[in-house]
């Protein structure tokens, strides 16, 4: 097993930090060795890094990543395989008034 740090930089302004600790959890739970921290960042931010790399950026992409997909990319890194983009996305939400 290799160390593996993850950090999330998520919009408080925009109310992402639910979504932030759901994402916590997830990682804990499949990944128990990562350590994962967080920081508020820019307007609209959801940004993941792993170890450093930026793996994922919503505001590249306008939508939160597949959960799921981050845990498999975190798992691969603590065993020792190269980090690769997350590019598998939850689907977004579209409402019309």
């Amino acid at each position: 097993m290799y160390d593996v740090k993850v950090n999330i930089e998520y919009c408080e302004t925009c109310n992402y930090k639910p979504q932030f600790i759901d994402m916590v959890n997830l990682i804990e739970k499949n990944v128990p060795t990562a350590k994962v921290s967080g920081t508020e960042g820019k307007e609209g931010s959801f940004e993941i890094k792993i170890n450093d790399e930026l793996v994922y950026s919503k505001l590249q992409t306008l939508a939160f990543p597949d959960y799921e997909a981050v845990c498999e990319t975190i798992k691969d890194v603590s065993n020792g395989e190269p980090i690769k983009k997350v590019t598998k996305q939850q689907p977004i939400e579209c409402t019309i008034s």
